[in-house]
């Protein structure tokens, strides 16, 4: 199982930045993805999903800030993060949905700055 997170960093408020996952083609092929995290203290949440035929859903948290893509020729998932935020400070996983993989990876961590 491949589900590996990248593209996290230290940004400023008002700040963006975009989050790559590369994920095993037997997992990306047949599965919804989503972007889900983790901030210190607090329980994992998901923010957005892609199913297979690119429909997506965010929670009310990052809408209309965050976008979720993913390209199927690749392998890969996307999370454009813009307008980012303090409270979105967290480490960024991605898995499948509904039903995520026991192996989440190290994920990718991202800090924003006040």
């Amino acid at each position: 199982v491949q589900l590996q997170a990248s593209g996290g960093g230290l940004v400023q408020a008002g700040g963006s930045l975009r989050l790559s996952c590369t994920v095993s083609e037997t997992i990306f092929s047949f599965n919804a993805m989503g972007w889900y995290r983790q901030a210190p203290g607090k329980q994992r949440e998901l923010v957005a999903t892609v199913t297979t035929a690119g429909n997506t859903n965010y929670a009310d948290s990052v809408k209309g800030r965050f976008t979720i893509s993913r390209d199927n020729a690749k392998n890969t998932v996307y999370l454009q993060m813009n307008s980012l935020k303090p409270e979105d400070t967290a480490v960024y996983y991605c898995n499948c949905v509904p039903s995520p993989y026991d192996s989440w990876g190290q994920g990718t961590l991202v800090t924003v700055s006040s």
